[in-house]
């Protein structure tokens, strides 16, 4: 008989655990701990379980829910367990004592050696102290028997037996080693990463413990600041996921990503190639142990599933996924998109040549994960990610809502570990188990949109066929392509293109294979519109009849303006600007900045040259004794007269206007205060002295 699935859960008042299927009710002889607990795990045996108050740790049976150890152990923030069970790891926040030295915040306990309910532990049932500053990769690396485990120092990592922790057993001496991981086959073996440094490659190394005098397979690579290590359960071959802090071609804000495949003997070590660009999402082993699936690629994502040679086996349809999970038995994958996507997962069966069973929608989902029986999924809603909605629910492989349950701040939920074995292989799909009472109670609270959901349209385009810029790859539209700017730039898939130059009136012509508009290229008449094609001829019969006018000497030259030359006062500046900048304008013509006060020298030689004018050059040899063409009718010279910026009239003038603006600015503040505005102090004054600017004005000679 299959042993029943369990789940536990955190929030941040309570602990519970809860039997699944078929019951899905709280297990009967655990009583829920109140209050703030700091964490909660499961044995990977799945024998105990365990969670820390302020004050203590304590171990139950994960079987009953009997306690049957506590910890002295006081404010602790990390649980583990050892791979059978035999040991507990706690970890607290470094700290140091009266004499400034670091206290051994690390401490590795017994489980059965502990205190009963009513007696705590004694302190001989601590079987190891070290001093672990950082809490990521604070926890002890055992082998798959626990005969050692291992910890990481700087340029070394060191080795222990099990029994005696407080003997240094081996060191494995790397320089500059920063992580490593311990095989969790019957092989003993260990892969360390060096990160790069001073210009030398990055590389994971693989020995076999204990022969550290030289690796048995080795990858050297660049790009790689931080990686992880993923063994396969059988510990032959090693996935290594290279990641950089930053990516120096300019394509992403969250570095580069790389894959290799290094296999444990040392007889096969690659570069997996991924067919497209992006970065590398998810990857995880199958529990065969002879195939892998990796998510990668920009949205959207592709998935595809390949063997312990790095070849591609089979790729899945495009679309929006981040994550891949594998069922225990291996039968079922689940590729689904939580975080900033919708919370999709797709399930495929492989035994069907990879068939789709169903879309799950899981909305909102921060934790997925697979039932030991390979029947359920688990999804959850979890604080701090998301403070609202939180709560848990499971699903049946066939896409049926099973279980659900909401809770307040809910901030950690897992399944209880249970070995394959323990489940039989059978039909996981059929029968379809029947729900519990509270997924058909969501169920009927969930409103079914009257719409499908889909996204916005502004009126002007609703009704219309979506353009291909605006598809995903996955829906039709182009494939997305980095230009290397990290910023909104130019030419970023379709988008931000410079603004063209458009001819008005010429048609444009679209770029092949694509729906954006290139520059038109107008190579005949027949590609202009008529209204275009209308102006073009005026033109052309405008200069032609200009040419001939000029050759039979009929009209003057156009006048140039000279340098320095004030224009004629017959017509204001806007006047003069709109009509000879008309067309200009329409073409983007910006207008230049105007020019400072004019050059005096430059003014006085235009008028010396007005009032002597040269006479045209002789005939000579050098023009072949032809004398330049004169006009039959000499148009006199245009006056041109040179006045100062300064000369706008007398001192008489000058005063009199100042008096009638003061004047004007003293009639507009009475209108103000008779429309009842209140004026300043400063503006009342002003309004005083009409009688004065009056008697000045008439002293001027100035009458209304």
């Amino acid at each position: 008989m299959a042993v029943p699935t369990q789940f536990a859960y955190r929030t941040s008042k309570i602990i519970g655990v809860i039997d699944a299927a078929p019951v899905y009710q709280p297990l009967s002889g655990f009583i829920r701990p109140e209050g703030n607990s700091r964490c909660c795990v499961y044995s990977p045996c799945g024998r105990y379980f365990a969670w820390a108050s302020p004050e203590r740790v304590t171990v139950s049976d994960a079987s009953v829910g009997h306690v049957i150890a506590t910890l002295p152990a006081e404010n602790v923030f990390e649980l583990g367990f050892s791979p059978l069970g035999s040991f507990i790891i706690t970890w607290q926040r470094p700290s140091k004592d009266d004499n400034g030295d670091a206290i051994k915040n690390l401490k590795v306990w017994t489980v059965l050696g502990g205190g009963t309910p009513d007696t705590e532990a004694d302190e001989h049932t601590v079987v190891g102290r070290f001093v672990q500053k950082s809490q990521t990769g604070w926890n002890l690396q055992y082998t798959f028997d626990e005969q050692y485990c291992a910890r990481v120092v700087t340029n070394e990592i060191q080795f222990y037996r099990s029994e005696d922790l407080g003997t240094v057993w081996n060191r494995l001496r790397v320089e500059g080693v920063s992580d490593f991981a311990v095989s969790p086959g019957k092989n003993h073996a260990i892969a360390v990463f060096v990160p790069e440094r001073k210009g030398q490659p990055a590389a994971v190394k693989v020995y076999n413990v204990p022969e550290f005098d030289g690796p048995v397979s080795q990858k050297n690579f660049f790009k790689g600041d931080k990686v992880q290590l993923k063994w396969n359960s059988e510990g032959t071959t090693l996935i290594v996921l290279a990641q950089t802090e930053v990516d120096k071609s300019g394509k992403s804000y969250y570095g580069e990503t790389t894959l290799y495949l290094l296999s444990a003997n040392g007889g096969f070590d690659s570069r997996i190639e991924l067919d497209k660009d992006g970065p590398i999402h998810d990857v995880t082993w199958s529990p065969n142990s002879k195939e892998f699936g990796v998510v990668y690629g920009y949205m959207p994502a592709k998935t595809t599933i390949f063997d312990t040679r790095a070849k591609a086996t089979h790729s899945f349809a495009l679309g929006p996924r981040n994550t891949i999970h594998f069922s225990p038995h291996g039968r079922f994958i689940l590729v689904a998109g939580f975080g900033n996507l919708a919370g999709q997962m797709d399930i495929y069966d492989l035994e069907k040549n990879y068939q789709k069973i169903c879309t799950i929608e899981a909305s909102n989902a921060s934790v997925c994960e697979f039932s030991p029986d390979g029947k359920h999924i688990l999804t959850a809603t979890t604080s701090p990610r998301l403070r609202v909605d939180n709560g848990v629910r499971i699903w049946h492989v066939g896409g049926g809502l099973m279980y659900n349950e909401n809770l307040q701040e809910l901030y950690h939920v897992t399944w209880r570990p249970q070995s394959p074995t323990t489940q039989p292989i059978e039909d996981l799909l059929h029968p379809v188990p029947t729900p519990h009472a509270s997924a058909l109670e969501y169920l009927g609270t969930v409103k079914t949109p009257s719409k499908p959901a889909g996204a916005y349209r502004p009126p002007g385009a609703r009704g219309q066929v979506t353009p291909l810029a605006f598809k995903r790859e996955d829906e039709g539209g182009a494939a997305y392509v980095s230009n290397g700017s990290l910023s909104l730039g130019i030419g970023v898939n379709g988008f931000g293109k410079p603004r063209r130059r458009e001819v008005p009136g010429a048609e444009l012509a679209p770029e092949e294979g694509n729906g954006t508009i290139l520059n038109p290229a107008v190579d005949g008449d027949e590609q202009l519109s008529k209204a275009a094609l209308k102006n073009k001829k005026k033109r052309e019969s405008k200069k032609a009849k200009d040419a001939a006018e000029k050759a039979t000497g009929l009209t003057p030259a156009p006048e140039k303006s000279l340098p320095g030359a004030f224009p004629s006062p017959s017509r204001s500046p806007e006047r003069r600007d709109r009509k000879g900048h008309e067309r200009n304008r329409s073409r983007g013509y910006v207008e230049p900045r105007p020019q400072s006060r004019p050059d005096r020298r430059d003014a006085r030689r235009a008028h010396d040259h007005q009032l002597h004018p040269k006479t045209p050059p002789a005939p000579t040899a050098k023009n072949n004794g032809v004398a330049p063409l004169k006009a039959t009718k000499e148009s006199p010279p245009p006056d041109v007269t040179v006045t100062s910026p300064g000369s706008a009239g007398t001192p008489q003038d000058k005063k009199t206007r100042a008096l009638l603006k003061k004047l004007r600015a003293i009639d507009d503040l009475k209108m103000r205060r008779a429309g009842g505005e209140k004026l300043e102090g400063t503006q009342i004054k002003k309004m005083d002295t009409e009688d004065e600017v009056r008697n000045e004005l008439e002293a001027l000679g100035w009458n209304e």
